[in-house]
């Protein structure tokens, strides 16, 4: 029974260390999103280009952590939990559907692309992830408190 009880603290602890790096990374993202608001108005900044490719590395990282420091763990059947399970199912879509605005984002103006092509639709563009984000965050913060909180004895 030592050795179950050891197995589950082992998974509680791993999960404790993948929710801190996915914060970690989220942090940082938003740390980029918000100083490209000091970039304003975009077009007249030299800097603004270098900068938003190192917050588009910056989205992509974050985005590859939530997957496979959040939902890779969930998708190989290795949460026991139910209710952790019932809120990853529930916000899953929703959650996929921010993930393809940041790829379209990323394609826009990420490493490789043409920004100048997208400039005019920059403001729009941000705005739009802006509210994706903060909706992305409000849903891993769902599955975070489910994968976090204390099993509850029936």
């Amino acid at each position: 029974m030592s050795q179950v009880n050891r197995s589950g603290e082992d998974r509680r602890s791993q999960s404790r260390t993948d929710v801190t790096g996915l914060v970690n990374s989220r942090s940082e993202t938003l740390s980029f999103y918000a100083g490209l608001a000091s970039h304003r108005p975009y077009h007249e900044n030299e800097q603004f280009p270098e900068e938003l490719k190192k917050f588009c590395q910056a989205l992509i990282d974050y985005t590859a952590s939530a997957h496979f420091q959040l939902y890779k763990h969930l998708d190989e059947n290795k949460e026991r939990r139910q209710p952790v399970m019932n809120v990853a199912n529930d916000v899953y879509a929703h959650i996929s559907k921010t993930t393809d605005l940041i790829l379209t984002f990323n394609d826009r103006y990420g490493d490789g692309a043409d920004i100048a092509e997208h400039m005019a639709h920059i403001e729009h563009d941000l705005s739009s992830l802006g509210e994706a984000l903060a909706d992305r965050i409000l849903y891993e913060d769902m599955v975070i408190d489910a994968m976090l909180s204390e099993r509850r004895s029936a």
